[in-house]
């Protein structure tokens, strides 16, 4: 795994960023499902959502609830390509590589086990 924390740093400074929050529907979820299908959840989405070199409707494909997921990636900048971009330095218009989508989903699950050991 490689260090998120320098990542995680950035993201704190983030007012938007840092707003975001597991709600208690979004934390049954993820002790309904367990972490294995939630992690498919995530790679599922990257890979149908953000991978393509110019993803449909780029920039609000993600929605802001709904799923664990989708909140992870507004948290962590994975939402679309232009947050790819800014924050994890992600270029456009290239269609992402195994190595890419394994890292935005480490990054995700990375927030989400945060959230899921934080105290409410």
């Amino acid at each position: 795994m490689s260090d998120l924390a320098p990542l995680f740093a950035r993201l704190s400074r983030s007012t938007f960023r840092s707003r975001f929050r597991l709600g208690t529907k979004e934390r049954q979820y993820c002790l309904d499902k367990g972490a294995q299908v939630i992690a498919s959840h995530a790679a599922d989405f990257v890979a149908q959502r953000l991978a393509p070199a110019q993803p449909h409707n780029d920039g609000k494909q993600t929605p802001m609830r709904g799923h664990p997921v989708f909140i992870a990636q507004h948290a962590t900048a994975t939402c679309c390509r232009g947050c790819l971009a800014k924050w994890h330095n992600i270029p456009y218009g290239n269609p992402l590589t195994e190595a890419q989508q394994q890292y935005i989903v480490e990054v995700i699950y990375h927030w989400l086990v945060l959230q899921m050991n934080t105290p409410r």
